[in-house]
């Protein structure tokens, strides 16, 4: 194996820092795109006067924050990486990068995207340097918050609702988000991170090496991380009726396809190198395509769509007066 950071050929060189930026990992920004689409549906008449190249330019700018975050990751969990059956083969755990570069990468990806941020919308600029500080509390020390058992996916996670907030603020609003939807997007990013850890301890079947690999196993045992998937999944729907019940009766009807999604992420936790540890993989399962697909259209409908009848099926039942 070569050596941590060791010299390599100029062309080598170049394909291993675009590699640890993952830009192949912009995929996890559609995450923006629900607080763009629930910001139009609240305010509605920025439809009107959106500039389209606001959103474009934005995600843009999200997806060179978190590739900031990327290269960082990959800095610091190489010598972990080199345990892991797959994450050995990343640039910074083979020795394919220089190191001095990937800290040069990492500043230069972070203040690209958060100046591009500030200059299209000073609250979007906020939720990117948000971003990127989360990134260092999860990744470096001291805190490191990775290591931290159940903590990590909360910090992890947290990234859910930020990212919300970023697309909020892409539509120009200056109405605040809502928290009911703040806390069931991230209740729901901590679900599929919990999906995430419980795939990883099962492919990494000696208990020893996956502690030696992540700290937080030491507690997270796979029973652990169950009861938890079943405990954000939860809290995730509460809130999100919450929002319903206050905001967007309509709503209700998304609940069966958004249930299909979450279950179908969750089947996946059960394979053999599951796409649930990659992101990028996910294009791959068609039938969490085909309930994502569903639900993205039902709620993209619900939330314009008015239906009069709904509220009158759901109307609070009263007690007959004198009775």
């Amino acid at each position: 194996m070569a050596p941590p950071y060791a010299p390599s050929r100029s062309s080598s060189l170049w394909r291993a820092h675009l590699r640890i930026a993952r830009f192949d990992h912009w995929v996890k920004n559609v995450f923006v795109i629900p607080g763009f689409v629930f910001a139009l549906a609240i305010d509605r008449h920025r439809v009107e006067t959106l500039n389209w190249f606001v959103p474009l330019l934005g995600m843009l700018a999200v997806g060179l924050v978190a590739s900031s975050n990327y290269v960082l990751n990959e800095i610091l969990d190489a010598p972990f990486d080199r345990l892991h059956p797959l994450k050995r083969n990343r640039p910074a755990a083979a020795g394919e990068i220089n190191l001095p570069w990937a800290w040069v990468e990492w500043l230069f990806l972070f203040l690209c995207g958060a100046l591009l941020g500030t200059a299209l919308s000073r609250p979007l600029g906020v939720c990117l340097a948000a971003l990127w500080v989360m990134g260092i509390a999860y990744n470096a020390p001291p805190l490191r918050l990775k290591d931290i058992a159940f903590v990590d996916v909360l910090a992890e996670s947290a990234n859910s609702p930020i990212r919300f907030m970023a697309g909020w603020y892409m539509t120009g609003t200056t109405t605040i988000p809502i928290t009911s939807l703040l806390v069931s997007y991230w209740m729901a990013g901590a679900y599929l991170m919990t999906i995430k850890r419980y795939a990883e301890s099962r492919d990494v079947r000696s208990r020893d090496l996956l502690v030696q690999y992540r700290k937080c196993f030491r507690y997270a045992t796979e029973r652990n991380l169950l009861v938890s998937i079943v405990f954000y999944g939860s809290l995730s729907m509460l809130f999100f009726g919450a929002f319903m019940g206050r905001y967007r009766l309509e709503m209700a009807l998304a609940f069966p396809p958004v249930a299909m999604v979450m279950a179908s992420y969750m089947a996946l936790a059960f394979k053999a190198d599951s796409a649930a540890q990659r992101p990028e993989g996910l294009w791959c399962e068609p039938w969490l395509l085909a309930a994502v697909a569903l639900a993205v259209a039902a709620i993209g409908v619900l939330l314009f769509a008015d239906l009069p009848w709904l509220h009158e099926v759901f109307t609070p039942t009263t007690a007959p007066v004198g009775r």
